[in-house]
């Protein structure tokens, strides 16, 4: 299971968990890990799309006069999360960013490098709409990519879970690898 696809491609194959009962504790361990890894990243692109999303939002919100500040002014309340209605989750994200390999261009990829910050008071309302649309369609997207790596990750838990409870795995090797 070491091939060149992305990681959460991996993740999301059938033959990830297909057969858990005969894969090795290391193994296991290790899947467990990725799955960790691959949900922490998917976290944090979440996290800088809401962050975009909000910015584009309290842009739109000016626009249409219903705040006076700029968007110097209101900065420090949009990244604390107080101009947006709700909806993201309280999980600690990391503050580094995760290592995460080059495998080609995805939609999320594509959407955080558009520049579209940089050339804000140039872009007309609709095009701002548009990038707004596309931004919460990629969130979608991702959201539901992090929600499927979550249940897979569940199931490797389960199993390691099982092999601990029924004695099939001994606790002492986890202080032993540490």
């Amino acid at each position: 299971m070491t091939d060149q696809r992305r990681r959460v491609d991996q993740i999301l194959d059938d033959e990830f968990v297909g057969e858990l009962g005969t894969v090795d504790m290391a193994e296991l361990r290790r899947r467990r890990r990725m799955c960790d890894d691959v949900e922490t990243e998917l976290s944090y692109y979440r996290r800088l799309l809401h962050g975009r999303m909000d910015l584009l939002a309290f842009e739109l919100r000016r626009r249409r006069g219903e705040d006076d500040r700029t968007l110097l002014e209101a900065l420090p309340d949009i990244l604390a999360g107080q101009e947006h209605g709700g909806g993201h989750s309280l999980r600690q994200i990391p503050v580094e960013a995760p290592d995460v390999p080059n495998l080609g261009r995805r939609g999320v990829d594509r959407a955080l490098e558009d520049d579209f910050l940089t050339r804000l008071p140039s872009i007309a309302d609709d095009e701002l709409e548009e990038i707004q649309t596309s931004l919460a369609d990629t969130e979608r997207d991702v959201s539901a990519e992090r929600r499927r790596v979550y249940e897979v990750c569940e199931r490797v838990q389960a199993e390691l879970t099982r092999r601990y409870r029924e004695g099939l795995a001994d606790p002492d090797d986890l202080l032993r690898q540490s």
